[in-house]
């Protein structure tokens, strides 16, 4: 079994090709190509920490994966990552083990923005400006992620402290050199400063109503990923003239649609729109559902094995000649 850490995950890394990943991930999921189980939460409650298990095997692929992606909220006191996690990847022909991706949750944390910054580039947006509320590792990744794909100048952050906002501030300004970083004071100020707008944080209340949320918006919710998580009022979805969700399944579970229960019939996999794209008022508002598929982390794992094999192999025959 080969163990990946996180410099050599970090470096087979390369954020347009994993965009494109994520696109054949979700529409292989809709097709009900990959046997994903819904996830499995665990809390650790002397913690405040809650740790999520996913798992995804494709229909003829090599490989099935397993992961572990946590939160632990105290270990900011004690000068630890927050986030935390791994990922098995197994033969699909004989079960043993092939690759252990030590990544603390890295993996899980791309593939999720990864998943974003695809939609908006589906959906065709060609917006210089982006909101995103929350200041975590999901808001730097979801700006540059975003700036794959568009040439954003602007990008507004909203967080619950000011301390945390500035410091977020910092990173994206050295991240996003040609972009403007500016603090929003309110979830409903970022909504005003931009019609592309990503949700990443971890609120059980929502944050947008649908008077916050102005026509020709666009939002990627990925906050919610468990009961009881919400983002947005049910108002916002309810109003969309199009909804997306990465599993109409797990979204009606874990997601926005859990407090919209009624929407997910007209709920559309974001894979079967990009394997179909229809037709829908652009001038509406549409919201992308994320909620994270096992799928994902099957797709990124094998593809970082796959390229740290491929480099190994050079590497050896370079030292060779």
């Amino acid at each position: 079994m080969r163990l990946i850490g996180l410099p050599e995950i970090q470096r087979a890394l390369v954020y347009r090709e994993v965009i494109a990943l994520m696109r054949e991930a979700l529409i292989a999921n809709s097709r009900g190509e990959c046997d994903t189980p819904m996830p499995m939460h665990l809390e650790i409650a002397p913690e405040l920490a809650e740790v999520h298990v996913k798992s995804s095997y494709r229909q003829g692929g090599r490989y099935f994966a397993l992961k572990i992606a946590a939160t632990f909220p105290g270990n900011a006191a004690r000068g630890l990552a927050t986030g935390n996690g791994m990922m098995l990847l197994s033969s699909a022909e004989t079960g043993e083990p092939v690759a252990f991706l030590a990544d603390g949750g890295h993996l899980t944390d791309v593939r999720t923005a990864a998943a974003a910054a695809m939609v908006a580039r589906e959906l065709g947006r060609r917006d210089t400006a982006i909101a995103i509320l929350g200041t975590g590792i999901q808001a730097r990744l979801q700006a540059q992620l975003h700036g794959e794909i568009l040439d954003l100048r602007q990008v507004w952050i909203w967080g619950r402290t000011a301390e945390r906002a500035a410091e977020c501030r910092r990173d994206l300004a050295a991240l996003l050199p040609r972009a403007e970083v500016a603090i929003a004071a309110s979830p409903a100020e970022a909504a005003r400063r931009a019609r592309l707008i990503v949700t990443a944080t971890a609120s059980r209340e929502p944050l947008l109503g649908a008077a916050d949320v102005a026509a020709g918006t666009h939002i990627s919710a990925v906050g919610s990923d468990s009961p009881g998580k919400q983002e947005l009022d049910a108002e916002v979805l309810r109003r969309t003239a199009l909804l997306l969700v990465d599993s109409r399944r797990q979204c009606e579970k874990l997601g926005e649609l859990q407090h919209a229960p009624g929407e997910g019939e007209r709920a559309v996999e974001a894979g079967a729109f990009c394997e179909s794209p229809r037709e829908w008022d652009r001038g509406g508002i549409s919201v992308c559902d994320l909620t994270g598929l096992g799928v994902e982390d099957l797709y990124i794992a094998e593809y970082v094995f796959e390229k740290t094999l491929a480099n190994a192999r050079g590497s050896d025959r370079s030292g060779g000649d």
